[in-house]
């Protein structure tokens, strides 16, 4: 007897191109699944109000209290952690987390992926390396300690040693994790210490939900990988910042085994987002002739 599809509860943070969000979520909308939407606060009211009137027609979404958020800060953690929360509130059945940027885009159908997560139940999709001994040269981010204020990261120039008994570990912002660990994360007094420490560093949001999953218990088997397709080039002496993808990417998006591909920016080219839903349409369309090729009956002569 095959198993219900999982369903996909989807955090998107969003803090511009409001257009293009409704594309995103039009390709990435089922029925089956719940939507969250967390708008930047620094990006106004009047984008908030764009996407709420947007949502209305959809029985399935909803709003995330609006707050400010600082790229390198912990209000990207505590925006996921919120939203988490309330998905949580929303329905108590839902099977995967999945958090989106307003500038990602799916590679494949709700279908397809649902039947990946139906194929890999108990997994979690997360970047994990051990940060002191693969990324030593980030190790100041969780050392320094640093403060959000003012609409930026302050450094205290004060160092301290990392949580006791703890391996800290790096990856990046993006995942597909399990009910049980977004319940955990959220609830479980256990990761307060976590949550202490992680408020005081720099880009909290690459390192926070790693650190609590390789260091407890409450998590299925760690996949390190996150299913998104995603270039990264350098930008400064800090970071990698992910390469904006073109139509002349397509073949290389339309042929990925990812989930999912970032980052995309409609005013720098457009066309790659037409053809992206023009294969999501294909997608489609291959899948219902399938189905109804299996659901047949058999013609006994």
């Amino acid at each position: 007897m095959s198993q219900t599809p999982p369903t996909i509860a989807y955090l998107i943070l969003v803090h511009r191109y409001p257009e293009q969000f409704k594309r995103l979520f039009k390709a990435i909308h089922d029925p089956a699944n719940h939507y969250l939407v967390h708008v930047d606060k620094n990006a106004g009211p009047e984008l908030e109000s764009d996407l709420r009137g947007f949502l209305a027609a959809y029985p399935n979404a909803a709003v995330l209290e609006s707050k400010r958020a600082l790229w390198g800060g912990y209000s990207l953690v505590d925006a996921e952690l919120r939203g988490m929360a309330k998905l949580l509130e929303m329905d108590a059945h839902w099977d995967y987390f999945i958090n989106l940027s307003g500038q990602d885009f799916p590679l494949t159908t709700q279908e397809q992926i649902r039947g990946f997560l139906g194929a890999n139940r108990g997994r979690e999709f997360i970047r994990v390396l051990d940060q002191a001994s693969i990324r030593p040269e980030t190790m100041g981010r969780v050392l320094q300690h640093v403060v959000e204020q003012g609409g930026r990261i302050v450094d205290s120039l004060v160092t301290r040693l990392f949580l006791k008994d703890a391996t800290p570990y790096i990856g990046n912002q993006w995942k597909i994790v399990s009910r049980r660990f977004c319940d955990f994360v959220c609830h479980d007094p256990s990761v307060d210490r976590y949550k202490a420490f992680y408020r005081n560093t720099f880009i909290a949001d690459e390192g926070f939900f790693q650190t609590v999953m390789m260091n407890t218990a409450a998590h299925g088997e760690v996949i390190n990988d996150d299913k998104r397709m995603i270039d990264w080039v350098p930008d400064g002496d800090i970071k990698l910042r992910p390469r904006t993808y073109t139509a002349a990417d397509a073949d290389a998006l339309t042929s990925s085994p990812n989930l999912f591909a970032r980052k995309f920016d409609a005013e720098v080219d457009a066309e790659i987002l037409d053809i992206l839903e023009a294969c999501l349409r294909a997608q489609a369309v291959a899948n219902e002739r399938a189905t109804a090729v299996e659901l047949a009956p058999v013609l006994v002569a």
